[in-house]
């Protein structure tokens, strides 16, 4: 079933209904140890927000993106510009989502796609993948942002990618950058939200990362071991989860 119903009411209180779109799965090995991407944001989420999961590249979601108190788009091994069936109808949903004023928070390929959806550019970045825990800047435009704006002006982030935001939608509020990366994070309209970092990994699952890609990492040129030993706790990316969790639940107070 590509439909996973993971909480209900709560004594006689509804809790916000946010749907989590899964655009793909893990490496084999990670999955094993840590569970799936899905696995990761349930446990990141508030435990008072009733959260359901759908496997978009299995089946399209079937309800109106109004339905939904808040959306969460996973990352995806696959790439955006690659413009499959499954992923075309996603940003055409993701681009319903925000014409209606849904809270969404897109991560990675999630991140990507809201930026496609939009009108924007998703493509491989020109100077290849970033993976690894970085520093990510925030913007002045942060400051005043319902979720950047309770974030230190600097922060460590776990991050794994070979594709960007190239060019983002018309509109689009920069938040956040990085030295390799200048489109860390945006937010288009007054609720949707795009990370190209993963607030959802731990540093184990980031070292977890850098272990089975090292090989491709020696390939390209990159310091494996150099990656490794740079890990570290990144608490104020993944509390980014927690702030939009509030977020949610204070729009449905």
């Amino acid at each position: 079933m590509p439909v996973k119903n993971l909480s209900a009411e709560v004594a006689g209180v509804e809790k916000p209904k946010v749907i989590i779109l899964k655009t793909g799965s893990t490496y084999p090995a990670i999955r094993e140890q840590f569970g799936d991407f899905d696995a990761w944001f349930l446990r990141a989420l508030a435990d008072d927000l009733d959260l359901t999961v759908l496997d978009v590249v299995q089946a399209p979601p079937a309800s109106a993106p109004s339905e939904w108190a808040g959306i969460v788009i996973t990352g995806s091994p696959a790439m955006v510009s690659d413009r499959a069936l499954w992923s075309e109808d996603t940003a055409r949903w993701i681009k319903q989502a925000v014409e209606a004023g849904v809270p969404l928070l897109g991560v990675c390929y999630g991140h990507q796609l809201l930026a496609h959806a939009l009108g924007g550019k998703a493509d491989y970045h020109p100077q290849g993948r970033e993976t690894g825990t970085h520093t990510v800047r925030l913007l002045d435009a942060a400051q005043s942002d319902p979720l950047f704006g309770q974030l230190p002006a600097e922060f460590p982030a776990h991050l794994t990618h070979k594709q960007s935001a190239l060019e983002l939608p018309a509109g689009a509020v920069l938040l956040a950058d990085s030295s390799f990366e200048p489109h860390q994070a945006f937010r288009v309209g007054e609720h949707a939200w795009g990370v190209q970092f993963h607030p959802e990994f731990s540093d184990q699952i980031m070292r977890a990362y850098l272990d089975v890609q090292s090989p491709e990492l020696v390939a390209e040129g990159l310091d494996a071991e150099a990656l490794a030993r740079g890990v570290q706790p990144a608490p104020d990316a993944s509390r980014l989860l927690t702030l939009f969790s509030e977020y949610l639940l204070q729009r449905q107070a």
